[in-house]
């Protein structure tokens, strides 16, 4: 790969965020990471992303001191970095590529409803969740959601359609990739395709890591998160083999805690 500097803008509580911080740590390429503030971060990212849209993460490439580009969205992001830095174990070409791409793409939609069932839990406790928001806000920042926060909360709702037939489908698309996800392990597989550790085992990952709440992760497993995230009465997430699963590759894979992140800064927030 040419010299190139990597930065990489994030939301601390984003699953979709992670799912490429993962990956750039897993293929061995060096990043500064850039933790932003949910509501401030949206001119920068609208600006970055050139696409009209505030939505994290975004890869910041420095060519050269004068020249850089961006690459906003985890998808779009896994794409240049196979173009541009691969080829990758993790990323591979061969014929595994197309169900690799198949479930990270299935996943990608699954990791919406997440969002969707973690937020409509969150809102009911507008104190913890914008402690995880502001860890890396300044406290004008922190006073400011507070105030704003009957405002905020209802554009997060427009935006995640979280109406209650809307949280409704989503519970039922989850339950449904879950299903999935439990049998395609059934056989007592370790890896989802092939058998060695690819991106659709870390898009996977990731994305159901809300639910998970796996050690490894400096937000989802805090106690707070664990008791007022998520949903209180959602039986069927329990010790169920999908979400072992997900605990089992950050136990086995996610060795090292997100860069810019640590406990002590999320829980002191």
């Amino acid at each position: 790969m040419p010299s190139q500097e990597l930065t990489l803008y994030t939301f601390a509580m984003s699953h979709f965020c992670e799912k490429i911080r993962w990956t750039l740590d897993l293929c061995g390429l060096p990043f500064e990471e850039k933790p932003m503030t949910p509501v401030f971060h949206a001119v920068a990212a609208r600006r970055m992303g050139g696409r009209g849209r505030t939505s994290l993460p975004i890869l910041k490439i420095s060519h050269t001191a004068s020249r850089v580009s961006f690459v906003q969205d985890s998808t779009r992001i896994l794409a240049w970095l196979d173009r541009e830095s691969g080829p990758f174990d993790l990323l591979p070409r061969c014929e595994l590529a197309q169900d690799v791409s198949a479930i990270e793409s299935r996943f990608d939609k699954v990791g919406q409803d997440v969002a969707r069932l973690i937020y409509a839990q969150a809102f009911k406790h507008p104190e913890k969740l914008l402690s995880f928001w502001s860890s890396s806000a300044a406290g004008w920042q922190r006073q400011c959601l507070k105030t704003a926060w009957p405002l905020v909360r209802a554009v997060y709702q427009h935006q995640l359609e979280m109406s209650p037939k809307g949280l409704e489908q989503a519970e039922h698309r989850l339950q449904q990739a879950l299903v999935w996800l439990d049998g395609r392990l059934s056989d007592g597989r370790r890896f989802l395709v092939g058998n060695h550790l690819t991106v659709a085992d870390v898009a996977v990952a990731a994305l159901l890591a809300p639910l998970a709440c796996p050690d490894e992760h400096p937000v989802f497993s805090q106690a707070d998160f664990k008791r007022y995230m998520l949903p209180p009465s959602a039986s069927w997430l329990r010790d169920r083999p999908a979400l072992r699963w997900v605990r089992s590759m950050y136990k086995q894979h996610r060795t090292a805690l997100p860069t810019g992140l640590t406990k002590e800064a999320v829980a002191a927030a």
